[in-house]
C-alpha cells in the first residue's frame, strides 16, 4: 500500500470518527429549534406588550442567547476546539459594545 493511500484510509477514518461526535440527533434539533421558537416569541412580544425601561435589555439579552444557542448547535462550535469558541465569544463581546456605545454616543438611554 501507498504511502497516499495510507494517509488517505486514515484522514477518512478519522472524520469518520469527528463526524459521529459532531452530530445533532433530530430530537436534540427540534428540541432547539422550538426553544429559538419561544426566545423569538418573546422578542415579537415586546412590541405588542410595553415592557418600558426592560424592553431594550430585555431583548439585548434574547440576541445574546440565540446567538450562543444557534452557534454552539447549528454552527457545530460547541463540538470544536476551546480556541474557535473563544473567537465567536470575544467578537459577540465586541459587537455587544459596539453597539451599546452607538447608542450612548446618540443619547438613547436618556
Amino acid at each position: 500500500m501507498t504511502a497516499a493511500a495510507v494517509a488517505e484510509s486514515t484522514h477518512d477514518d478519522h472524520d469518520i470518527d469527528a463526524h459521529e461526535e459532531h452530530g445533532l440527533t433530530f430530537k436534540n434539533a427540534v428540541n432547539i429549534a422550538a426553544f429559538l421558537a419561544v426566545v423569538t416569541g418573546i422578542e415579537v412580544l415586546t412590541y405588542f406588550w410595553d415592557f418600558g425601561d426592560f424592553a431594550v435589555p430585555l431583548l439585548i439579552i434574547l440576541m445574546i442567547v440565540k446567538f450562543a444557542v444557534v452557534v454552539a448547535y447549528f454552527m457545530h462550535l460547541r463540538f470544536e476546539n476551546w480556541l474557535f469558541t473563544a473567537l465567536f465569544v470575544g467578537g459577540l463581546v465586541l459587537a455587544v459594545a459596539v453597539y451599546l456605545a452607538a447608542l450612548t454616543a446618540f443619547g438613547f438611554w436618556s
